[in-house]
């Protein structure tokens, strides 16, 4: 039996997504920040990233902080032939405690970054952890916003991490906000591999 009511509310929805699709004319890359206290920012652009090579489309990754263990997304993602990874930090802040050396590793995570970002064969480009260059005062916002600004129209950039830069919010296309709840390392439960690396 066909329930009318049901049926009725489903095509008007339908109608209203279908106008909202037959808006969006533009095509291009998009800036994407995905930022926030919770757990899964890096996880959800490398999986962004995944989808994009399931396309067939050229991608890189930029870690501005992740580097003294190797993650899981690396083992997986490093020789695949569509995807170039660069892991740039010599690993969390509170983990080096040494600043000058933050900053040379930040400035050469920019530099690899910068030229990623001015090579029209990448279609997606992740730099993860990036924000906490701007955080920290380890690099300037305004370069990387024009270089941003000034990549291939066809390119999409992901930046994570868990505060952004107002001038990258103020150009961006796309912002997902990860929100912490709960988190079971606040429970005791230790970081394993295959959740949290």
């Amino acid at each position: 039996m066909i329930d009318d009511k049901h049926q009725r509310k489903a095509a008007s929805r339908k109608k209203i997504i279908d106008a909202k699709i037959a808006q969006a004319t533009e095509q291009r890359g998009v800036l994407i920040l995905l930022k926030g206290s919770g757990k899964g920012k890096s996880s959800s652009a490398f999986g962004t990233m995944a989808r994009s090579v399931g396309h067939g489309k050229k991608c890189a990754v930029v870690q501005f902080s992740k580097g003294r263990m190797e993650t899981g997304e690396y083992k997986l993602f490093r020789d695949h032939p569509l995807i170039d990874w660069f892991v740039m930090g010599h690993g969390f802040t509170w983990e080096t405690q040494d600043k000058t050396r933050d900053i040379e590793a930040a400035k050469q995570a920019w530099a690899k970054a910068e030229e990623l970002l001015r090579d029209e064969s990448y279609d997606l480009i992740v730099l993860d952890e990036m924000s906490y260059m701007f955080k920290y005062d380890y690099l300037d916002v305004e370069p990387v916003v024009a270089a941003l600004k000034l990549r291939s129209r066809d390119q999409s950039v992901i930046i994570t991490g868990r505060t952004m830069a107002l001038p990258l919010q103020d150009i961006a296309d796309t912002i997902s906000v990860i929100q912490d709840e709960r988190h079971a390392f606040r429970l005791g439960v230790k970081a394993q591999a295959g959740i949290e690396f």
